[in-house]
């Protein structure tokens, strides 16, 4: 089987495209990427240890996917992240990349009948009704009020979420498209959180990693938003977890085809901010004073966590990583790799 991972230098897709060339040897792993994003080209090594090809390309480009030559799979990695990308006004980037270059791929993938796997995100919940959510609140954290597992795939989807947000599930409704009209094989899988070894956390896209970070290396933190608290709540989902599934998923087609599934920690692998700080303390033995800003910026949630009821009945995979395993991995990495780190993340570029 040849697989194509787009966006495969990543945190998420060069992890996963290592993996599944280790774990299968009869398999051709290509990683394709722009290096657009900074310390992506840390995984070039990688990449190339395990055998994967590395593809320089981007997704906004079709004819570069297309000179790809035949696949079997995508697995569609490929993304501007930052969930404050775009509210500035400057759209341009990341709707290309994520809702152009989506659809460029699900062309690719409509080649070649392809099987089409796509990551997307919990920000295609909208925020006011995330934030309109009845919580009550603890001494470390916020609680859902009536005492559900989390957000599934059937909150509603009116209102605005974020622009980011909004390419993604735009990709989705797509994607939903290309699986009726064509009989496109399609799977979309919404993540929450992601952490775990290479990745290089900011305060926009991996705050638990970020957060780690700045313990490490003493770098200022702030809570920011619901007066400054701390409580905000997110599950999280070690990047190993995500590999197992992807690799079940493109497995067996056949079985996973049509389906869209909310993929997180839920409410047993969850922090808040206030209990990531005490952990990351703990692990690093760094005790380091966070500021305190009242104000939300857009896009801000008090909580979410993930339902994951509609995918556990589809297969026995669980997330197997804990919270503290996956900040211990995460720092393990960081410990073991802190010049390159310090280089790529900390100081300036």
């Amino acid at each position: 089987m040849r697989v194509l991972i787009t966006g495969g230098a990543g945190f998420v897709g060069s992890n996963t495209a290592v993996a599944l060339a280790r774990r299968h040897s009869d398999w051709e792993v290509v990683a394709f990427d722009n290096l657009h994003r900074r310390g992506a080209e840390l995984n070039l090594p990688r990449l190339a240890d395990a055998g994967v090809e590395f593809v320089r390309g981007d997704v906004r480009e079709p004819e570069q996917l297309r000179a790809i030559g035949h696949i079997d799979a995508l697995v569609e990695c490929s993304a501007e992240p930052s969930v404050l990308a775009g509210l500035d006004g400057g759209l341009d980037y990341l709707v290309h990349t994520n809702l152009v270059g989506a659809y460029n791929c699900l062309e690719l993938a409509r080649r070649d009948d392809a099987f089409f796997l796509f990551l997307s995100t919990s920000r295609v919940y909208p925020v006011a009704a995330l934030r309109e959510l009845a919580l009550d609140e603890t001494e470390t954290r916020f609680e859902l009020a009536d005492g559900s597992a989390g957000i599934s795939e059937s909150f509603p989807l009116e209102g605005a979420r974020t622009p980011y947000g909004a390419t993604k599930l735009a990709a989705e409704l797509l994607i939903a498209e290309f699986a009726e009209s064509f009989g496109l094989r399609t799977v979309v899988d919404r993540f929450g959180v992601i952490a775990g070894p290479w990745q290089l956390g900011k305060v926009d896209q991996g705050v638990f990693t970020h957060w780690l970070l700045a313990h490490r290396f003493r770098l200022p933190l702030e809570y920011i938003g619901f007066g400054g608290s701390g409580k905000q709540v997110r599950d999280l989902l070690h990047v190993d977890d995500l590999v197992d599934l992807v690799e079940e998923q493109l497995a067996d087609p056949e079985r996973w085809r049509g389906a869209t599934v909310n993929a997180g920690g839920g409410r047993a692998c969850s922090l808040s901010l206030l209990e990531t700080t005490e952990l990351c303390r703990e692990l690093t033995g760094n005790e380091l004073a966070v500021g305190r800003a009242a104000a939300e910026r857009p896009g801000d949630v008090p909580l979410y966590l993930s339902d994951c009821t509609r995918l556990f009945a589809r297969t026995d995979w669980r997330p197997q990583r804990d919270a503290r395993t996956i900040l211990a991995d995460t720092l393990a990495w960081i410990d073991a790799n802190e010049d390159t780190v310090r280089t790529a993340l900390v100081e300036p570029a």
